[in-house]
């Protein structure tokens, strides 16, 4: 396979590559598959092989449009890694045949030509190849269809890819080449054939972010293209356009205020078309309105046509895959496809740790999904103003009766829990009707009415168990309990599904309330994990845990402990290191851990060795997966940390001896130092609950944990990794108040790290600022001979930190850390005493005596220093509350001992 100044191909070569392509895309071929790909690899070493397959994409009229198809798609693969080394020779080849294909015959040949050109753009830009825009031009203008449609494919997936290259300046060019194709473009909106429509306004949607000057000046031209497409024969082009407003009300909504009313009729009205996928596009609308923070009173009027639309829509669909699930009795064995991956979250030390949407139940975004959230939305924004209008509707889809009806009955309940919290004022007086009501609908016949009231009762839950101090409240909660945990142990998995996060989300709620029921619970939960198939069980250690979080050391009992445990420890017992079904039993152990405190002692020998034989395991599969016997998953890794951390916290120095047996402490280094940012910030995390329970079995490597802390703060990609540096911190700083001088050597490093976070606290998570202060003032605290001189370049970010922290005994470290750098340094906080003052009044109260007679002294301290009216005019800069906060700190000079001098 040579390559000459005017390539041809080889007779050889090309028919050896064309019964390669034609064995592996037959389904018919009994060649091995493998052998065949490794072979095409092989031919791609070969200077001259991308030609070949661009000859045969091109030219090769005697063969099948599939091994032309094939040899094309084989060229857009090999392209991407291999264009920008491959001679220009080459480059140039390709180039030149693939622009007469722009128009070829079969549509096919177009399509795939139209991939290679935008790769080729992708990777050569447009300067390099100024042809191409003249062929597209050229076929753009020509009147043939194959042309135009194979010139605006290749465009279309261009503007996809890489809008942002057809709007700059190219050499060569008089001007954008946006500037040319726009106005082609607008005109293609009024073209005869559908590709062309769709295509062309596909295309002109995707500069709408980048809204370069060519379509700001033509949008007027644009809109009035979109409202000609607007009723469109082709649901493609309706669903375009409704995309398009979508994405104009988000990016620049000042275009569509003067055409409101026309749009709010318009989505109105595609909101019931026929074709799914376009009424689920214009449904996007009424979120994207919202979010575009324009007037909510401009909707208003519309509302009473809009409430019954969403609905109407929320009835289940003939289609709709959830109707074949909910069929699914419990025993039917679960498909692998029913197992979604799960992901665990990292450990978080700190004030943001990340919610879970328990509202999730429709796994599939549809025309349904989006009209609930919808009206999620409406009732949140119009609060009780929507009921008027809703709850007739809802009131004669509940009362529909018969078997035929049972649909609406389900939209109904939908819709009531959809405005559960946006229209509560309205509805908290009826709320002992509505749940009466919902109560017998978790029996139901049909099992999806059965789901999604124990849903709808979830969103209720909050305020059922706000009425529990009433007798009529405590019994509905009663009714709601055993509902739910009645439902738990349905016999169908969807059903069980829905029970199980409902009476999550109701555990969170109720908390301690649970504690005398908590018997009649364990048992029923206990029950559903021995009966659910895989997936429902991950539901059912999740419910576990969470009523462990909610009763805490209250399920620290005999009686209770011998229902929740065996099953679980038997499972533990049941499953292979390397099965990922112990990753939801390592959280669920995690959360009993930190409930049961030292209650846990007795478990905890076997689930610590465990957690650091599979961390073991994975460190060596990592390196050698043949050696280990398994292969290396980190989600293994993350969740055995955040496990030893639930028992850290739940044993407390309980936990030592178990550390002390074990090499934990040289593992978790390595952990501290791993490739993967969750690895890190749950290794990191442990460090910390390490340090404050057991510091002393970290002594011998103190400096090179605090080192590798350390550098998670200094990092150029601090933003990517800011839960890594988060747990880092927060790990510092407890090493810090237990270690003492120990860590002089690195004070300064990690303080040249934090004052940068401090300073740029609005590009950086609540969680880290609030870390990073407390750290600080802990280094302070335990340091203020090496601090306190520097203390003028970061007081004022720091107390504007440390003023919005809650109170705790953290925030009493970093006030100690203020008031030992004080008494070191007292000229170094005066120029930012008025943000002193304002981060001692963020206290609610000091409960440490020491600690509040130090803050006195502080504060009496400069106002012996202030003379003439300084401290005086120092007060008038605070805002009325924080002098009224700062009065309980002005005990009389006399009986204070002053320890600033001025």
């Amino acid at each position: 396979m040579a390559t000459s100044v005017a390539w041809q191909p080889q007779e050889q070569g090309f028919n050896e590559i064309c019964r390669l392509l034609e064995q592996q895309i037959s389904p018919s071929s009994t060649a091995d598959k493998s052998q065949i790909w490794q072979q095409l690899q092989q031919y791609s070493q070969f200077p001259d092989f991308n030609n070949y397959l661009a000859f045969i994409l091109a030219r090769a009229e005697g063969k099948s449009v599939e091994i032309r198809q094939a040899a094309g798609l084989l060229l857009k693969n090999n392209l991407r890694t291999a264009y920008k080394s491959m001679s220009p020779s080459n480059q140039q080849y390709i180039k030149s045949e693939l622009l007469p294909c722009l128009g070829a015959a079969d549509r096919h040949i177009r399509s795939t030509v139209g991939t290679i050109v935008s790769v080729v753009v992708q990777l050569g830009g447009i300067a390099g190849w100024l042809e191409l825009l003249q062929a597209l031009v050229t076929c753009l203008d020509s009147n043939d269809i194959n042309h135009m449609e194979g010139a605006m494919d290749a465009l279309s997936k261009i503007c996809e890819d890489i809008p942002q290259v057809l709007d700059s300046d190219v050499p060569g060019l008089a001007e954008c080449p946006i500037n040319i194709f726009l106005p082609r473009l607008l005109q293609f909106f009024q073209s005869p054939h559908t590709s062309l429509r769709k295509l062309s306004l596909g295309s002109v949607n995707q500069f709408i972010m980048l809204m370069p000057s060519a379509l700001f000046v033509s949008m007027d031209q644009y809109l009035q293209g979109l409202f000609l497409l607007s009723n469109d024969p082709s649901a493609e082009v309706r669903k375009l356009v409704c995309a398009a407003f979508n994405l104009l009300i988000e990016v620049r909504p000042s275009f569509l205020e003067p055409h409101l009313r026309n749009l709010f009729e318009y989505m109105l009205q595609v909101n019931k078309d026929t074709d799914d996928d376009v009424a689920l596009e214009a449904c996007e609308f009424w979120h994207s309105y919202f979010e575009a923070q324009l007037p909510h009173e401009n909707l208003k009027e519309f509302l009473p046509r809009l409430v019954p639309v969403l609905l109407s829509n929320m009835i289940y669909a003939d289609d709709d895959e959830s109707l074949v699930e909910a069929e699914e009795d419990e025993s039917l064995p679960d498909r692998d496809q029913d197992l979604k991956p799960r992901f665990h979250s990292s450990r978080l030390h700190g004030s943001e740790n990340p919610e879970d949407d328990d509202d999730d139940i429709v796994n599939v975004w549809n025309l349904r999904k989006c009209s609930a959230a919808a009206l999620d939305v409406l009732s949140n924004v119009f609060g009780d103003e929507i009921l008027p209008t809703l709850m007739p509707v809802i009131q004669a889809k509940l009362s529909a009766s018969g078997d035929e009806a049972w649909k609406d009955r389900e939209a109904a309940v939908l819709a009531l829990g959809a405005i559960a919290e946006g229209c509560i004022k309205g509805l908290y007086p009826h709320l002992s009707e509505i749940v009466a009501f919902l109560i017998p609908l978790l029996d139901d016949k049909f099992p999806l009415i059965r789901s999604i009231s124990c849903w709808t009762l979830s969103r209720f839950s909050k305020f059922i168990v706000q009425d529990i101090g009433h007798q009529n409240g405590r019994e509905q909660f009663e009714k709601v309990l055993m509902g739910l945990l009645k439902r738990i142990l349905d016999t169908n998995k969807r059903v069980q599904e829905a029970a199980c996060s409902a009476f999550a989300t109701l555990e969170e709620e109720a908390a301690e309330e649970l504690a005398p029921r908590l018997e009649i619970i364990l048992q029923h939960l206990m029950m559903a994990f021995g009966k659910y198939q895989r997936r429902n069980l991950r539901i059912v250690y999740d419910a576990i845990g969470t009523l462990a979080d909610a009763v805490g050391f209250e399920l620290n009992q005999p009686v209770y402990l011998d229902i929740l445990m065996p099953p679980l420890i038997a499972k533990w017992q049941q499953l292979p290191n390397s099965d990922k079904d112990l990753f939801p039993l390592l959280e669920c152990f995690t959360s009993i851990a930190q409930a049961l405190g030292a209650g846990f002692t007795q478990f905890a020998q076997p689930v610590f060795q465990r957690c650091i034989n599979i961390i073991q395991t994975q460190q060596l599969a990592k390196v050698d997966s043949v050696a280990a016997g398994a292969q290396y998953d980190k989600e293994f890794v993350v969740c055995c940390l955040d496990l030893l951390s639930g028992l850290a916290e739940g044993l407390g120095s309980g936990i030592e001896s178990l550390v002390a047996q074990s090499n934990l402490r040289d593992m978790l280094l390595q952990c501290c130092m791993d490739d993967a940012s969750d690895v890190r910030q749950s290794a990191f995390a442990l460090l910390g609950d390490l340090a404050r329970v057991c510091p002393v079995h970290l002594q011998a490597r103190l400096s090179d944990f605090l080192d590798i802390a350390a550098k998670q703060l200094n990092t150029p990609k601090l933003k990517e990794t800011v839960s890594v540096a988060n747990n880092a911190c927060w790990a510092i700083g407890e090493l810090a108040v237990k270690a003492r001088q120990e860590i002089s050597p690195i004070v300064m490093t990690v303080v040249l790290c934090l004052v940068p976070i401090l300073k740029h606290s609005e590009e950086l998570n609540k969680s880290l600022i609030e870390n990073s202060a407390i750290t600080l003032g802990r280094l302070a605290w335990v340091c203020p001979e090496l601090v306190s001189p520097h203390m003028e370049h970061f007081m004022q970010p720091w107390c504007i930190a440390l003023s919005m922290i809650r109170d705790d005994t953290e925030k009493e470290d970093a006030f100690r850390g203020l008031c030992a750098m004080v008494k070191a340094n007292p000229s170094g906080a005066l120029s930012s005493l008025v943000f002193m003052c304002r981060a001692i009044a963020s206290w609610h109260e000091i409960r440490s005596e020491e600690l509040h007679n130090e803050v006195c002294q502080v504060l009496h301290g400069y106002k012996q220093m202030l003379r003439n009216g300084a401290w005086d005019q120092c007060m008038s800069a605070l805002e009325p509350p924080v002098k009224d906060k700062l009065s309980k700190y002005q005990v009389h000079d006399s009986i204070v001992t002053l320890i600033i001098k001025a």
